[in-house]
């Protein structure tokens, strides 16, 4: 079914590794015109011209920022006429129990993990009201589903994106947009690189080393949304390692 792939214009934000890149990657062999944004604009870029696209499709991107996500979403509309799909990846899981007091730390969930999958809705949804279609995949985490001790504030962020995404869905029937949530499980990437605590990142290094799978899972998953007929609309995936009990 990659010819529903094939000729799309695809955004995809923290492109510059792990379950953005792996999108970006499988996306790309598929046939898609992309526009990566990241914050890390030198591996954003080599990865740009690994996959032969035009220097422009590579666009420095702050979540955390308004302006720049609006930017990255015009730079795919003015490249290519329309944006067909955005891919609201960027995320970051600092875990730490609550007595600590990671304030620094919870700020920066909500800013990125959510106030970033906000502003990608913001900035794509007018383009996508004025053509009459288009796709949200915002990615949301099994931490959207489980709360579990040491990781409240970030599973309070990635719940909220499932229901954020959710209202979206219901508002946007009247334009032919396609919303999807997609909760990943323990997916090889860099996000238990966050974690500013010692003895809690230790923990979670080790059940990665576990459980944790490629993360092609994913670019699997995204692509699974995306190449279904206009007319299905694929709401939420949740997907987990075979292995990961929780």
């Amino acid at each position: 079914m990659s010819e529903n792939i094939e000729g799309k214009v695809i955004v995809i934000t923290g492109a510059s590794s792990g379950l953005g890149e792996a999108a970006a990657r499988r996306l790309a062999k598929a046939g898609a015109k992309l526009v990566l944004g990241a914050r890390r604009f030198d591996r954003l870029e080599a990865l740009a011209a690994e996959l032969g696209l035009p220097a422009a499709a590579a666009v420095r991107t702050d979540v955390t920022r308004h302006d720049e996500v609006k930017a990255l979403v015009d730079r795919a509309v003015e490249l290519h006429g329309r944006i067909d799909v955005i891919v609201n990846n960027a995320g970051l899981m600092p875990h730490s129990p609550l007595e600590r007091g990671k304030i620094e730390d919870w700020d920066r969930m909500i800013d990125v993990n959510l106030k970033g999958v906000l502003y990608g809705i913001g900035a794509a949804l007018p383009h996508m009201i004025r053509q009459n279609s288009g796709h949200f995949i915002n990615v949301s985490s099994v931490a959207g589903h489980r709360v579990g001790k040491n990781n409240a504030v970030y599973c309070a962020t990635k719940t909220a994106v499932r229901v954020i995404s959710e209202g979206l869905r219901q508002e946007v029937k009247p334009h032919n947009i396609r919303t999807t949530i997609i909760s990943p499980g323990a997916i090889e990437s860099e996000l238990p690189q966050s974690i500013t605590e010692a003895d809690v990142a230790a923990g979670i290094a080790d059940f990665y080393a576990r459980v944790a799978i490629p993360a092609d899972s994913f670019a699997r998953m995204v692509a699974f949304a995306i190449e279904q007929p206009a007319d299905v609309d694929v709401n939420e995936i949740l997907f987990r390692p075979t292995a990961q009990e929780l």
